[in-house]
This record gives structure tokens, C-alpha cells and sequence, in this order.
């Protein structure tokens, strides 16, 4: 139990409780997994983001230096809000208030680009905590990613 109990705090530290839970019984695992819903509005946006051109192709252990700061993500925040932060992260946890950092998980992009490896980041993160809504998504976004790069080698017929 001590040992648990460590793991719990050391969580908390982090800021993600919700998932400490997951890690302590079955019944747990089940009601948290029910509150990480994807995030219809950010998966739209990524697509239409995407579909413009904007989007990196970067590899898949780029996340990390890709990845917005904590303060650039409460720059953002304050300059655009909470409906336009939520935007950049697939998923969302019930768990939490729409005005709260942490009701937004999944982060795919950097506030201008989706990022490959943030889309990689986040499907691998779905997957081994079971949000297959999440999961789905982002193998789709990576296959559009992956047909528009491939549209953009097709030379144009009229040049």
C-alpha cells in the first residue's frame, strides 16, 4: 500500500491524479477511461490544418522538443483562451472544467502547425491507456498527413 501510495503523490505532483487511479484497481480503470472523450472540434481543426499545408513532417521522437512550454501553452491562453487552446488537443477529460489546462490531453501541435510527432505522441498515449476515440483519430490524421505529403510529389499537368 505504501508503495501505491507513493506512486499516487508522485502523480500528483504532475497534475494527473485521474490516471494514478487507472494504475490502483479495475473498477477505477474502467470509470476513469470513460472521462477521456475525444475532442471532435481539435480533430476537425487538425484536419482543416493539415489540408492547408500547415503541418510538420517531423519524426516521431521530436515531440519532445517540439512540444509547447508550459508557459507558452499560458501565453496562448491569454491571448486567445480557453476555446481556442482546447483546439490543439485531441482529447478532453470529463473530469475537469473547459476552463482548466487539464480537461484538454493530447496535445498534437505548437498553437501555428500540427506536428507528426505530436499525432504519433498522442496515438501511442491513446493506445496504451485504451482511449481508442483518440487512438482512431489520430490514425486518421496521420493518414491524411500521409496522402497530403504524397499529393504535394504529384507535378501539376499544367506546367
Amino acid at each position: 500500500m505504501d508503495a501505491r501510495m507513493s506512486a499516487l503523490d508522485r502523480k500528483r505532483q504532475f497534475g494527473r491524479v485521474d490516471r494514478a487511479m487507472t494504475v490502483q484497481s479495475r473498477n477505477n480503470q474502467k470509470t476513469a477511461a470513460m472521462t477521456v472523450r475525444l475532442n471532435k472540434r481539435a480533430y476537425e481543426h487538425a484536419k482543416r490544418l493539415i489540408d492547408e499545408g500547415k503541418f510538420i513532417d517531423d519524426e516521431r521522437d521530436a515531440w519532445a522538443e517540439h512540444h509547447p512550454s508550459t508557459r507558452t501553452e499560458n501565453e496562448f491562453i491569454e491571448r486567445s483562451g480557453f476555446s481556442e487552446y482546447g483546439k490543439w488537443f485531441l482529447g478532453i477529460n470529463k473530469l475537469y472544467g473547459e476552463d482548466r489546462t487539464r480537461y484538454y490531453e493530447f496535445p498534437f501541435g505548437d498553437f501555428e502547425n500540427v506536428h507528426r510527432c505530436g499525432i504519433l505522441a498522442a496515438q501511442s498515449r491513446a493506445a496504451q491507456e485504451k482511449y481508442l476515440e483518440v487512438e482512431k483519430a489520430a490514425a486518421d490524421l496521420l493518414a491524411v498527413i500521409s496522402i497530403s505529403k504524397h499529393e504535394d510529389k504529384i507535378p501539376d499537368e499544367d506546367q
